[in-house]
């Protein structure tokens, strides 16, 4: 399974003039399981990152979303894993950071499957969800975690984990970690592990403080950059309603039914609001489930499976989903509330057009947005499409008043101070009691 990532090239695509993997150095036991895979050529981030990787260079790789960022440090890594000889004790060798449950769960389903002929093993650690599982399978010993900050500072801090024998840290989706207030975790996690390590950090953006986490973390890195930075997939087709407020549910509906509508995210900007869309829509008559960081565990993975089954054509998410849900088949992207840190657009609409799909992105507006969308377009350097809003549009009662926008955000700093999440709870720590660890 290829995780967070647009998938190599599979067969039956047109033909491209790439290197193939087993040029890049790869060893025959993961070049077998890429085959199995389906996957006959790397991406240009996985061709440029892999031999410098597989050198045991530091590296920063900074990629539009969707374009094999996960393959890209996973397949060199159980190169790596698989050669050295497994010390006594079994310690953990590679620590992977992801800042949501979603993602971490994701990166381990391709670690699996990677490496399914190499004999490196793999967990998955994160919070929402009892630790016994997670512990005993540490205990076993594994080579590869996977993990949240939450929840690993929480098993270190119980000295139920050390990490004195990581040999690779990577830092994937390094901004949003930054956006979700994981900073001060991620320097405790760094303080707990040995000086010499290689480091990876990976991005879809490369905001300024992420590069000053970056210095202060690699040492002579090196750094590739196969896309611009915060550009947007060629293959999205974007628009945007100029609407007013009370017409965005009417809006949706039209929009969601559409017939060329297979599989559409929709994303609005609290957790509350993700409820009230799904509700508006299900009464539509549109099938709609809602995803977001005050859903259990359980219920998360059951609004996803549905998704992913096609049983639930709509999932209506907060931004916990824009970086953590690799789906094949996203026909469409709808913002019905537009995001104020313009990187998050990025991120929200590389949902679609992965695997070389094509894809659509539509956003809805009102007028109190305007600022959002002209920071969108100043930072992707391209101005989105407007369409009309359809003259027969019925009248909808309106969603109920929303909370005050927040402020305007050219940045991934966190906005609320010490460690708040995206959907409002404590994704580190600070800023009051914090909620659930480690999204």
């Amino acid at each position: 399974m290829q995780t967070e990532t647009q998938s190599p090239a599979k067969r039956g695509d047109a033909p491209v003039e790439r290197p193939s993997f087993s040029h890049l150095g790869l060893a025959p036991s993961l070049v077998r399981a890429l085959v199995e895979e389906g996957y006959t050529a790397p991406t240009p981030i996985q061709a440029r990152a892999i031999p410098a990787l597989l050198d045991g260079r530091d590296l920063i790789g900074v990629a539009q979303t969707g374009t094999g960022k996960t393959a890209a440090f996973a397949l060199p890594i159980l190169q790596r894993l698989a050669a050295e000889a497994r010390p006594a004790g079994a310690p953990v060798r590679c620590l992977v950071l992801s800042p949501t449950r979603e993602l971490a769960a994701q990166i381990g389903d391709s670690f699996t499957a990677y490496g399914r002929h190499t004999g490196v093993t793999n967990t998955v650690i994160f919070g929402g969800v009892g630790q016994d599982a997670q512990v005993k399978a540490l205990r076993r010993g594994v080579d590869a975690l996977v993990a949240t900050p939450g929840r690993l500072l929480d098993l270190l801090d119980q000295r139920l984990l050390r990490l004195d024998g990581v040999g690779v840290l990577v830092l994937d989706e390094a901004d949003r970690m930054l956006d979700m207030g994981f900073l001060r975790d991620v320097k405790r996690v760094v303080a707990a592990l040995p000086r010499r390590r290689q480091t990876l950090l990976f991005s879809a953006t490369m905001p300024r403080e992420i590069q000053e986490l970056a210095t202060s973390m690699l040492v002579s890195p090196v750094r590739v950059e196969v896309t611009p930075v915060s550009s947007t997939a060629e293959r999205i087709a974007q628009s945007v309603y100029l609407c007013d407020k009370g017409q965005k549910r009417a809006l949706l509906e039209r929009v969601l039914s559409a017939p060329d509508v297979v599989r559409a995210l929709v994303f609005t900007r609290t957790k509350h609001g993700a409820n009230r869309v799904a509700e508006v829509l299900e009464k539509a008559g549109i099938g709609a489930a809602a995803i977001h960081g005050n859903k259990s565990q359980g219920a998360r993975e059951r609004a996803l499976s549905g998704f992913k089954a096609g049983t639930t054509r709509v999932l209506v998410a907060t931004d916990i989903a824009a970086r953590g849900i690799d789906v094949v088949g996203v026909s469409h992207v709808v913002n019905f509330e537009l995001p104020n840190v313009p990187e998050t657009y990025v991120h929200r609409i590389g949902r679609t057009a992965r695997a070389e799909a094509d894809g659509v992105a539509i956003s809805l507006c009102d007028a109190e947005e305007r600022v959002f969308l002209r920071d969108i377009e100043r930072l992707t350097r391209k101005e989105i499409p407007r369409v009309a809003v359809p003259a027969d549009l019925p009248k909808r009662e309106p969603m109920p008043e929303r909370p005050p926008l927040p402020p305007r955000r050219h940045d991934s700093r966190p906005q609320h101070g010490g460690g708040r999440g995206p959907s409002g709870h404590g994704g580190g720590r600070g800023g009051g009691r914090p909620g659930p660890r480690g999204r």
